[in-house]
């Protein structure tokens, strides 16, 4: 398919999710890439899925063969991003890195659990067993580490951590 190219598309503030399922209705190429983002709500460790680019989609389209006019009506869809007056065209590199480094990230996340042996696998700790106490946010942990005979409480950064 030759002359075909990713371009950009605004959508309206908070509709970029119907911008694409209306696109994809009209029988366009939607690419709206999300990823998976660990979030702390109330005190548990959950994932949401939230756009990668925030208000921005691509759509793949022909100068020639595609009907770009429906596009601008479509709801949930602010503009064509341009530079003067042509549309911003994405290398076809850029999105498939995109989506296979999207497609490589669905891995399952690892949960800790509250009195979990752990072992310290980076920092001045390192080979140290510990116990998981809890998240510390979103990137750390607290853990407790005896030292010289009491127990001492740490925050540690969960990819230095590693569960046997």
């Amino acid at each position: 398919m030759s002359g075909f190219h990713w371009y950009v598309v605004q959508s309206k503030p908070g509709q970029a999710a119907r911008a694409c399922a209306e696109l994809e209705n009209q029988g366009y190429d939607v690419f709206f890439p999300q990823v998976g983002v660990e979030k702390i709500k109330r005190g548990k460790r959950v994932e949401q899925i939230e756009p990668l680019f925030p208000g921005y989609l691509f759509i793949y389209l022909s100068e020639v063969e595609s009907n770009w006019r429906p596009i601008r009506s479509t709801r949930g869809v602010a503009r064509m991003v341009s530079f003067g007056n042509n549309p911003a065209i994405v290398p076809h590199n850029v999105v498939e890195a995109l989506r296979s480094k999207l497609r490589s990230d669905k891995e399952p996340v690892h949960q800790l659990q509250v009195d979990q042996k752990v072992e310290i696998a980076e920092g001045p700790f390192r080979g140290l067993d510990a116990v998981f106490l809890q998240y510390d946010g979103e990137q750390r942990a607290f853990l407790l580490l005896e030292l010289l005979g009491r127990w001492q409480k740490l925050s540690v950064d969960l990819k230095d951590i590693k569960a046997p």
